[in-house]
């Protein structure tokens, strides 16, 4: 008789519990130059070589085909500067579908990717190639590595009761510039031509990159924890962090800037911005004597930057408050975003 092998698993990522187990399960091996490994909430590796810390990433695009290069370099470089270090070698594996690639279509995806890694300063160092059955879309697998000092290491571990809570610009960018791209049509009945331009251009304006963010942020301070939101949105991104750190938090819903003018596209594909992925934004929490200074240095560079909320006990939870009521945050292991692609 044929063993079960359960029910299947939905689109996005694995569970948190299921993932958690599965890396104590099999991420055992101890070696002490790792100095960050594999944990929920944690954005890249670290490991300590000579004088210097190399910060490890790897992350798939599967979301989007057009800029698919682009996407590619900076959700992989976002996640090492969020380390406090700066993005050097870049390797990608590109899988093409069969049949339908031409090498037009293959020398895009390297133009893209080259594009951004100039724009960023980071080398194409290598990867992989291949028109494969196995994908019906093209995916590129990035590998981003970074380096740091070993007293300029920051992780998503860091933040401490009595932090408050910042991010950076408003979500959700990344998915808007998605939803442009893979639903024009059905949002022309929503909103005008030009704002679907522009909001395809979010993925370069305000961008999708954070590594900006994350140096105008470090000239006045150092924060405590930093994180690039990305699949399950900001609530996800708050989750991740309050996890890694081991504390709650209190977030005011009524401060996170939304894009208000998509809320007609969040209303009719029945979604929840607050779980949409949301590259481009940086979450931070940093010492309240500082962030005041923090928002207005960024904001006199150009990014907005907003005071969320603010860090807690582990004991309090992590809480939302909004119109006056306070509720537990939802948390969106699946990504808002696979109910409409």
């Amino acid at each position: 008789m044929r063993k079960t092998r359960g029910p299947a698993i939905p689109c996005g990522k694995l569970p948190t519990g299921e993932l958690e187990r599965l890396l104590k399960r099999y991420a055992t091996r101890k070696d002490p130059s790792v100095i960050i490994g594999p944990a929920i909430g944690l954005d890249s590796a670290a490991v300590k070589v000579s004088k210097k810390v190399l910060l490890l990433k790897t992350d798939p695009i599967t979301f989007v085909a057009e800029d698919i290069g682009l996407y590619a370099l900076h959700i992989n470089a976002n996640d090492i500067a969020v380390m406090g270090g700066r993005p050097r070698w870049f390797l990608a594996t590109i899988l093409l579908p069969e049949g339908r690639t031409t090498l037009k279509d293959a020398e895009r995806v390297f133009r893209q990717i080259s594009r951004a890694a100039e724009d960023v300063g980071v080398t194409l160092c290598g990867g992989h190639t291949e028109v494969t059955p196995a994908v019906n879309t093209t995916v590129v697998v990035g590998q981003m590595i970074g380096e740091v000092e070993r007293r300029g290491l920051v992780s998503s571990q860091g933040a401490r009761p009595g932090d408050s809570l910042i991010v950076t610009k408003a979500v959700p960018v990344e998915a808007l510039s998605i939803l442009a791209r893979e639903k024009a049509e059905e949002i022309e009945k929503l909103v005008s031509r030009t704002t679907i331009t522009r909001w395809k251009r979010f993925v370069k304006r305000p961008g999708i990159g954070v590594i900006r963010d994350v140096e105008v942020a470090m000239r006045v301070t150092r924060p405590h924890a930093m994180h690039d939101p990305t699949e399950g949105g900001l609530s996800m991104g708050l989750y991740e962090m309050a996890r890694a750190s081991g504390v709650g938090m209190e977030v005011y819903g009524d401060r996170i800037p939304i894009i208000k003018e998509a809320e007609r596209v969040f209303d009719y594909f029945g979604v929840d911005p607050m779980g949409l992925i949301a590259s481009g934004t940086l979450l931070m929490a940093v010492s309240p004597e500082d962030a005041e200074r923090v928002v207005r240095e960024l904001e006199r560079a150009g990014i907005p930057a907003t005071v969320v909320g603010s860090v807690k006990s582990k004991k309090y939870g992590i809480t939302i408050i909004e119109g006056g009521k306070r509720r537990p945050l939802r948390i969106y292991e699946r990504d808002e975003i696979t109910k409409v692609l």
